[in-house]
């Protein structure tokens, strides 16, 4: 049996000592050190997601391509908002954090998916919609980063059309197709209209 490999960081070394001694026994996991083999899942224990959370997290992500789970005691609609930004894929309740539950959330996130207790899975919907209705929607956005003339204009890039007929398809002027792929490259970091449009295949735009 493969074992997920996981790093336990705590801000209190006894909190970090007591998570790892709860996961050292179950086979599925093997805990790591910080001076060991870089891990699969990094589980973070805050109290709440302040700024000094999410800089954490940042941090242990920037530094290596480990998934991160947080056990946290707090967590208001702010802080699992902020949480899902910096890049957590699992979230623990401390007063939840049995063996069983962190050893599931961290051996799930170890193969690429997610965890969230359902009430916070609903806030977290809820905060999305909202953000969606208030934020992206005015501005002619969506999740994707992109809005809905970006996604047309790619579609008929894709489908081999050139400037022109994109223009005359869609009644835009040139320019306006040109500003709009010129939009598209620059703001995801594109290379070229090729570039974008694997982009928009490969995210499922197209």
């Amino acid at each position: 049996m493969t074992r997920t490999t996981v790093r336990v960081f705590a801000r209190d070394p006894i909190s970090e000592a007591g998570v790892a001694s709860q996961l050292r026994p179950r086979p599925e996991v093997r805990v790591v050190a910080p001076e060991e083999e870089p891990p699969d899942v990094v589980l973070v224990i805050v109290e709440r997601v302040d700024d000094e959370a999410v800089n954490s997290i940042r941090f242990l992500r920037r530094n290596g391509d480990a998934h991160v789970v947080l056990v946290v005691s707090d967590l208001d609609d702010q802080g699992l908002v902020r949480a899902v930004e910096s890049g957590v894929v699992g979230l623990v309740r401390r007063a939840e954090a049995t063996p069983d539950r962190l050893t599931a959330a961290v051996v799930g996130a170890g193969r690429g998916e997610g965890s969230v207790p359902p009430d916070l899975l609903g806030r977290l919907l809820d905060q999305v919609g909202r953000l969606q209705r208030t934020v992206l929607d005015p501005r002619g956005l969506t999740f994707t980063g992109l809005a809905a003339r970006e996604v047309e204009v790619l579609r008929l890039v894709a489908d081999g059309c050139d400037t022109a007929q994109i223009a005359r398809q869609l009644s835009y002027s040139e320019r306006t197709v040109k500003n709009v792929l010129h939009d598209v490259t620059t703001r995801l970091q594109l290379r070229n209209r090729s570039h974008a449009v694997a982009y928009a295949v490969r995210e499922g735009l197209i």
